[in-house]
């Protein structure tokens, strides 16, 4: 590790979770249990057992719901950025809530990412990996192999360093994007406007050869439908007690 230490992250939680209905019908996704507890105290839990000690989330879709729930937890400083308007997208919605981290680097997890680990805890290894001056953005990636729940052909192509590239058109990808990384602000210098995709910057990174991934050394699980769920409850149920 290069730098500062992330101690600050954003979990990204504005979706409108279209393709989680019915279970969504009611509540937002992250508030959608696995095992008993809710997707986004899955990913809370796991960045304040890595240190981290303010989350910002992004709300939108009954986002009153969320912010009562993530009013009950006192272990963690939270932050809440509403997107009440419009949903500014990936990019957009990190850039909204950039203030607050002060111009440090800081973790971003999505709500809807669960894993299993293998050796070692995965943002342990990203915090001990991540070097900001030689990376704007570090992306954990996951093997296709064992992934489960998501339905794409792969996101990136990773070199021996940790170079990420694109996969060719009409070529399979051995990774997947799990949605967690560790940002630095200096990346959305090149924000194109107030709503966009984080792929607009990852590909600005790209070019500057300054977009790094480490693998993720266990099983992912796309918690994104409700047979996802059904599955991770499943396979979690094996490993953990409810």
């Amino acid at each position: 590790m290069s730098g500062k230490t992330p101690t600050r992250a954003m979990i990204m939680a504005a979706g409108l979770g279209t393709r989680m209905r019915p279970l969504t019908n009611d509540r937002p996704k992250p508030l959608v249990q696995v095992r008993g507890k809710a997707l986004i105290d899955h990913a809370i839990d796991r960045l304040v057992a890595a240190g981290v000690t303010m989350i910002v989330v992004n709300a939108h879709y009954k986002s009153d719901m969320l912010k009562a729930h993530l009013a009950r937890r006192k272990d963690v400083e939270i932050r809440v950025s509403e997107e009440t308007d419009e949903i500014l997208g990936t990019g957009g919605g990190i850039l909204k809530a950039l203030p607050n981290f002060e111009g440090e680097p800081f973790f971003v997890h999505n709500s809807d990412s669960v894993w299993v680990e293998g050796l070692g805890h995965a943002l342990e290894r990203m915090k001990d990996r991540w070097d900001e001056t030689e990376m704007d953005a570090l992306l954990l990636m996951a093997s296709m192999v064992t992934s489960l729940g998501f339905e794409g052909t792969g996101d990136f192509n990773m070199d021996g360093e940790g170079h990420l590239t694109r996969v060719a058109p009409l070529r399979l990808s051995p990774y997947a994007y799990p949605g967690v990384q560790i940002v630095h602000p200096r990346l959305f210098d090149h924000a194109p406007g107030a709503s966009f995709s984080m792929n607009v910057l990852w590909d600005v990174a790209i070019e500057r050869e300054r977009l790094y991934g480490i693998r993720l050394d266990g099983v992912w699980i796309h918690v994104g439908t409700p047979e996802a769920v059904r599955e991770a409850d499943e396979f979690l149920g094996d490993l953990v007690p409810a």
